[in-house]
């Protein structure tokens, strides 16, 4: 594939990412097995392309007038007519991403009752990598919400679960590790007992439905942390099959991702019981194919691959569109003279072209190309954008379409 980020004329701070829209793109528990390292290196950029640009700001308008340069720096968009055009231009922030995490706290994690429910193998590196996501500065256009489970009292009862322990907030944020560390137990009697998975997870889903009701334009997911099957309430309550049908009747449109801590062999247990092969039936209720299994025994390693995992489910919930912007003043939308480039922070970026069925990879597509309401990078546009913080589009009202050459 043609990467973007090669062929920009200018040097971009590599940061956040997020996921290409139009597409599904859910990771699935095989990827884990990738190493981190295995992406490969970018290559220098080319030297810049001509542009010129003229600045005028109109007595009744706000707005940048832009002169629009030639093609861009890709090389297969034709400008047509109105190269040299005047177009007021607006600025769409692209779509937020907001997970909801609820957070097994159980003995299990690291009480130390068995070999296998070890605090150094589980709970410390999957706290720490847990902490190392929230308080990243890296993160960008994440919102997050956490929930512990079981709870101290009436653990069984999706009631107990209604309000996350740590509120929708966004990410980068102290609350997050504040509350990890509210809970963490200090002596091997302080763990709490039992794995409600049905409750958290209907208290989750309804309230992620709750805050779509009330409009929340962020774009939502669900994420479970657990290290073992539903176990602690009634034989009904405790079934895999009825939290999977409980996800599949609540989630609506939104993804329920599952991250599986397994339990790690020891010189006690060798060959500790398998506590993670069921979450592959919630992931896919979840509708994300498969779980993420972390391995444990390493602690290193443990906290890399958890780390590895939930930024890939960051990647995968972020979107590459955006709602149309309302035009400037002086403009009107018309759905022929409508240009995009990706804006990196308070820099212009590349100028894309537009390519309907995305047979140019590096272009940009309407949702319905008949009456659009959105814009969508295409799969090339949209990887170079999930290399990059702070980036948004820069929609441009007035000119003839730039449209690709590629069949």
């Amino acid at each position: 594939m043609r990467r973007l980020l090669h062929q920009w004329p200018f040097v971009l701070v590599i940061g956040g990412n997020f996921a290409c829209g139009g597409e599904e793109a859910r990771p699935t528990g095989e990827e884990l097995t990738a190493s981190p390292d295995s992406v490969e290196p970018g290559t220098p950029n080319p030297a810049p392309q001509p542009a010129s640009t003229t600045n005028v700001t109109p007595a009744d308008s706000t707005f940048e007038e832009v002169v629009l340069p030639p093609p861009g720096p890709f090389g297969s968009g034709d400008a047509g007519p109105g190269t040299a055009c005047a177009s007021a231009s607006s600025r769409g922030e692209l779509q937020e991403l907001a997970l909801a995490f609820a957070f097994d706290v159980s003995g299990s994690m690291g009480k130390g009752d068995e070999p296998y429910h070890n605090r150094e193998l589980k709970w410390e590196p999957v706290v720490a990598a847990t902490k190392a996501f929230f308080e990243s500065d890296s993160v960008s256009r994440v919102r997050a919400s956490l929930v512990f489970f079981p709870a101290e009292d009436d653990r069984c009862d999706s009631e107990t679960y209604a309000d996350p322990d740590v509120a929708l907030e966004e990410v980068p944020s102290s609350a997050f590790a504040e509350a990890i560390d509210g809970v963490t137990p200090e002596t091997e009697d302080d763990w709490r007992g039992g794995t409600p998975t049905l409750a958290v997870m209907e208290a989750t889903l309804q309230h992620v439905q709750e805050l779509q009701a009330a409009g929340s334009s962020a774009k939502h997911a669900v994420v479970l942390i657990t290290d073992g099957t539903p176990q602690g309430c009634s034989d009904e309550e405790d079934s895999v099959e009825a939290v999977s049908e409980a996800i599949i009747a609540a989630r609506g449109d939104v993804p329920v991702y599952v991250i599986g801590v397994a339990n790690p062999a020891t010189p006690d247990e060798p060959e500790p019981p398998d506590n993670v092969t069921d979450l592959h039936q919630l992931a896919e209720a979840g509708g994300t194919t498969s779980a993420f299994i972390i391995d444990t025994g390493d602690p290193t390693k443990t906290i890399t691959d958890f780390g590895a995992v939930i930024e890939s489910i960051r990647t995968a919930g972020l979107s590459c569109e955006l709602s149309i912007p309302a035009p400037p003043a002086g403009q009107s939308f018309d759905k022929d003279k409508i240009n995009v480039s990706l804006a990196i922070g308070e820099q212009m970026g590349a100028s894309l072209v537009y390519s309907a069925d995305c047979a140019d990879e590096t272009a940009w597509r309407y949702d319905v190309p008949e009456a659009p309401t959105r814009i969508v990078l295409c799969a090339d546009a949209c990887e170079t954008a999930t290399t990059a913080s702070d980036a948004a589009l820069q929609v441009e009202f007035g000119c003839e379409r730039r449209t690709s050459t590629v069949k």
